[in-house]
């Protein structure tokens, strides 16, 4: 048996569906391909696609936010731009103690390649990252 055949799809529980569709739809730009429940919450998810497929699915959770890490991150080709982009959306790039960043927030990445975090509104850690 291997799962290596299998589509994956990242998922990010949020306390308040309303305000994470504003979030991730409003300042990402994300469009939901489906919406239904999550749980005994009616209409509490979203299905949102990256590069052409489902790839995120965010549901109404008391789980929500407790997660330190990053949960999800978006390979870019410009991220100065894409940084520029969310910044002017209204999206805070979070600066780590301990770290390098230059003016937007983007941090060197071990190993070569460059990174910004962002949270949404319950303190999911989420990234966008380039090779260069």
């Amino acid at each position: 048996m291997s799962l290596n055949r299998f589509p994956l799809r990242a998922s990010i529980a949020v306390s308040d569906i309303g305000a994470a569709v504003e979030f991730y739809e409003g300042k990402l730009g994300l469009q939901a391909l489906q919406s239904g429940p999550s749980a005994t919450i009616v209409d509490g998810g979203r299905v949102y696609g990256s590069a052409g497929r489902p790839a995120l699915n965010v549901y109404q959770s008391a789980t929500a936010g407790k997660s330190p890490a990053t949960l999800v991150t978006w390979y870019v080709d410009d991220l100065d731009q894409v940084v520029d982009e969310l910044t002017a959306a209204g999206v805070e790039i979070v600066r780590y103690d301990g770290l390098e960043h230059d003016a937007r927030g983007i941090t060197p990445r071990a190993g070569g390649g460059r990174i910004a975090w962002l949270r949404d509104p319950d303190g999911n850690i989420l990234a966008v990252e380039s090779d260069f």
